[in-house]
C-alpha cells in the first residue's frame, strides 16, 4: 500500500491486525488529521483515474465509504465530480476533514457505520470504497478461509451498498485483495449486480472491482460465491511456505 511522503511522520500501527477494525484506533490515529499529509491506501487518484474516471458521470451522487484523511473526495470534486458525500466511523476524521475542506462545502462528511448506512434506499449512483474492507477484514487469520464472522460483516456492507445504490448504480471497491480472495464476497446473487475486475499500479498490483447494479453474475462467478458458504475441504492440507530464496513458493501455493 502506499506511503505517505518521506517528510510525513508514519503513523502509528495497531499492537495487532484487528486493531484496524476498532473506532478507537483510528480516533486515535486521526488526532492531528486536519493538519497531517493525507494517507492513500493502495494508491493515490492518479494511480487509478484511467480506471475510474470512464465509469462515472458529473451528475452522479458518489457515495465514499471509510473515507479516513484520503484526498480522494477531493480529488473527485477537483476531477468534475462534485456531489461526494464521505463517511467514516471515526467522528474524530470526520470533524478533522470538515475543518481541512471547510472551503468546499459542496463536499459532505458524517459520521457512520458503513455496517448501517443512514441512507434512504436508491439514494447514490456510485458508491466508492479504498481499503475500508480490508480493514474490516485484517483480523482473519486465513485469508482462503473466512470466519463466519468475517464473512457476515463483509454481507452487512454490501448488502447495504446495494440497498443505497439506483437500479444501474456502479459500487467500485479498490483493494489488495486478489480474486481467489475477495470475488467469492462479491459474486451473489442477492446483491443484484455484475462483477468486473481490473489490476492498477506499477510494480505491485492493486485491484480495482466494479460492480453494476442491475446486471448479472456469469456462472463461474457464482459457482465462486457459492464457495463462500462451503465448509474447507478436509482433503487439502495447508502449504507453509519457508523464507528461502530458493524456495519455489509458486508451486506450494494451491489456487
Amino acid at each position: 500500500m502506499a506511503s505517505p511522503p518521506a517528510c510525513s511522520p508514519l503513523p502509528e500501527l495497531p499492537e495487532r491486525n484487528c486493531g484496524y477494525r476498532e473506532v478507537q484506533y483510528w480516533d486515535q490515529r486521526y488526532q492531528d488529521a486536519a493538519d497531517s499529509v493525507p494517507y492513500e491506501w493502495f494508491g493515490d487518484f492518479s494511480s487509478f483515474r484511467a480506471l475510474l474516471e470512464p465509469e462515472l458521470r458529473p451528475e452522479d451522487r458518489i457515495l465514499v465509504l471509510g473515507c479516513g484523511n484520503s484526498a480522494l473526495s477531493y480529488e473527485l470534486f477537483l476531477g468534475g465530480f462534485p456531489d461526494v458525500t464521505s463517511v467514516d466511523y471515526s467522528s474524530v476524521v470526520v470533524a478533522a476533514m470538515k475543518v481541512r475542506y471547510a472551503h468546499v462545502p459542496k463536499l459532505r462528511w458524517e459520521t457512520m457505520d458503513v455496517r448501517a448506512l443512514n441512507f434512504p434506499s436508491n439514494s447514490f449512483d456510485v458508491v466508492l470504497e479504498k481499503g475500508t474492507l480490508d480493514a474490516l477484514l485484517s483480523g482473519e487469520r486465513d485469508p482462503w478461509t473466512v470466519s463466519s464472522d468475517g464473512v457476515h460483516t463483509m454481507d452487512q456492507v454490501l448488502s447495504e451498498v446495494s440497498r443505497v445504490l439506483v437500479p444501474g448504480g456502479r459500487f467500485i471497491s479498490l483493494t489488495s485483495a486478489a480474486p481467489h480472495f475477495r470475488t467469492r464476497h462479491y459474486a451473489q446473487a442477492r446483491y443484484g449486480w455484475s462483477l468486473r475486475h481490473a489490476t492498477y499500479g506499477s510494480g505491485f498490483h492493486f485491484h480495482l472491482y466494479l460492480m453494476h447494479k442491475g446486471g448479472d453474475l456469469s456462472v463461474t462467478q457464482m459457482a465462486l460465491g457459492a464457495q463462500i458458504f462451503s465448509p474447507p475441504s478436509l482433503l487439502t492440507s495447508p502449504c507453509f511456505l519457508q523464507d528461502s530464496d530458493n524456495e519455489d513458493f509458486l508451486s506450494a501455493i494451491q489456487l
